[in-house]
């Protein structure tokens, strides 16, 4: 058995222990048709082992926006691990195929796995931007032909929910509290699952998804719907009354009274009165019934009925008696009316109250927002000033409302060592040749100046070196770069027969942390909403050269008549 430089055997390095994608419906087929047809076409004109290189890429950031977050890449990476076709799979894919494909195909078929492909990709959590490989991927064009649609499948919605989470932190600001609320909207189960995960990746702090807390060890937050108020008619449903001090050294027999005699007090104080009158008592049931069972976690929903009449003096009258008894209730959500009034009005009132009663940090109680909450409303709400804590973001944020998709691409720049070019009357779509090595420079106050690619046999930019940086398609458009850090993007995630020492896929609190870091990293004028400065990509000048080369060789010239 042959062993590799690293000490791992063969078989070992092409098979690391990964378990198979989150999601088992991601086999190898979860393609289109057309995948299979090609590569039968290949393996029939006897091509299907010919090297080829592809590049994943976008070509348009989203949202309007000028960056996005790169994500999906440890799922493509568990994919081609675990890449087999079954028995069962090979004879679907033969039913699906017209009668006259030849048996030999389907035992090519049998054979193969990812062990001869090498994946080179940005880290995943990493700010990228358009017509930059976001992962390279090279092999027999047999395999690598499969990977495309599972690959744009897995990259494509992961990283647009990504920068919608990142665009969300960024308008709600680093002090805010997120939360992702968005199972119940998102598309199916799987696309809950991965908004979960890439959301988290992208800024938030916690989720309502009990299974991605599970999976992936996302915190978790949630309390209670208006359906749990609303089931409750009277304080006389509250049949245990009894609650422990948060001590554990005396019982309160009647935490109901106690209540009570709360709401009277803060009913009749002079600075509240007018303020707070009669409040629907069947709210204030629920609500005593909900700090019966969580004293230490009392969070209320307070616009079932009334949030400044009934709400919230029921929920303050709860949380002055939790207080008696050595509990610090958590706070407050609201789902409905005007945020920013109400999370004012209420700030002062728990202010008033901590004030009056000599209730230390009862002013700070956390006030949660959500009722369809979205960037455009957060950004809003900041305008007119609030005093929301935390937002329990949903629809907006999961099922990415402003934009349906990233637009992913999976195109070929090179068989067999000849570079090749995707050309198109729409200069945005005319794809970039040749293996590529990709860069960051950066400035010397440290943001990120300008990507470029080069040939993969071109020497690489230095450090305090002058490089001409040139728009792949724009000859007026270059700018000559000293930078004072030099960053290479594409890093071998998967080295299949190459030898090459495989990075490691980091855990998830890893790549939030990476994500924040590059977030931090950019010039605040490429992240704000409204008109951001574009960040600019470039080619080498001698891949410029060679583009433009490419491109007259393989345009057929025009004869007019």
């Amino acid at each position: 058995m042959e062993v590799k430089a690293n000490g791992l055997k063969k078989e070992e390095f092409h098979h690391p222990n990964l378990d198979g994608p989150t999601n088992p419906m991601v086999t190898p087929l979860l393609t289109d048709l057309y995948q299979f047809t090609m590569v039968y076409a290949y393996w029939r004109a006897g091509k299907n082992l010919e090297r080829a290189v592809f590049d994943l890429f976008f070509r348009k950031n989203p949202f309007g926006g000028e960056y996005t977050i790169f994500a999906g890449l440890e799922e493509c990476i568990r994919f081609i691990a675990n890449f087999k076709l079954t028995e069962e799979e090979i004879s679907f894919v033969r039913s699906s195929l017209p009668s006259n494909c030849e048996d030999g195909f389907f035992d090519y078929l049998r054979g193969i796995d990812c062990s001869d492909v090498e994946v080179y990709s940005i880290d995943e959590g990493s700010v990228v931007f358009p017509k930059i490989p976001l992962l390279r991927v090279e092999g027999p064009i047999g395999v690598v032909q499969l990977l495309e649609t599972p690959f744009v499948n897995l990259v494509n919605y992961a990283s647009l929910v990504a920068t919608n989470a990142a665009r969300h932190r960024f308008v709600a600001g680093k002090s805010k509290i997120l939360l992702e609320f968005g199972l119940r909207r998102a598309q199916g189960p799987d696309g809950g699952i991965s908004a979960s995960k890439y959301c988290y990746m992208g800024g938030f702090d916690a989720t309502s998804n009990v299974a991605a807390g599970r999976m992936f060890g996302i915190p978790l937050r949630g309390t209670h719907s208006h359906a749990f108020v609303s089931s409750f008619m009277s304080p006389d449903e509250i049949v245990d009354k009894s609650i422990r001090s948060s001590d554990g050294s005396s019982i309160c027999e009647d935490f109901v009274s106690l209540v009570q005699t709360w709401l009277s007090k803060i009913q009749w104080t002079g600075s509240l009165r007018g303020i707070f009158g009669e409040t629907n008592q069947s709210e204030l049931a629920a609500f005593t019934s909900y700090a019966l069972a969580f004293p230490a976690n009392f969070l209320a929903l307070v616009d079932t009925y009334d949030v400044m009449k009934s709400g919230i003096p029921n929920f303050c009258a709860v949380a002055l008696a939790l207080s008696d008894l050595g509990y610090k209730a958590v706070g407050i959500r609201l789902d409905s009316g005007d945020l920013a009034y109400l999370s004012s009005e209420t700030r002062k009132i728990f202010c008033a109250i901590e004030k009056k009663f000599g209730v230390p940090g009862f002013g700070r109680m956390a006030i949660t927002a959500s009722n369809d909450l979205s960037e455009e409303t957060i950004d809003a709400l900041n305008k007119q000033g609030h005093e929301v804590d935390s937002f329990g973001i949903g629809t907006h944020l999961v099922t990415c409302q402003s934009q349906a998709a990233l637009g992913c691409v999976f195109k070929l720049v090179e068989i067999n060592n000849q570079p090749r070019i995707k050309l198109s009357e729409d200069l945005s779509k005319v794809s970039i040749p040749c293996k590529k090595r990709c860069y960051r420079l950066y400035g010397r106050e440290g943001y990120p100046l300008v990507d470029i690619m080069t040939g993969a046999n071109e020497p690489p930019p230095k450090a305090a070196e002058r490089i001409l940086c040139r728009h792949p398609f724009n000859e007026s458009k270059r700018a000559y770069v000293v930078p004072q850090h030099v960053e290479e993007l594409l890093k071998c995630y998967w080295p299949g027969g190459s030898g090459k020492a495989r990075e490691e896929l980091p855990p998830l609190q890893e790549i939030k942390d990476r994500c924040m870091r590059q977030l931090d990293q950019m010039r605040t004028d490429h992240m704000r909403r409204l008109n951001p400065t574009p960040y600019k990509v470039s080619v080498s000048a001698k891949l410029y050269d060679f583009i433009h080369f490419l491109w007259l060789n393989e345009a057929p010239v025009g004869e007019l008549q």
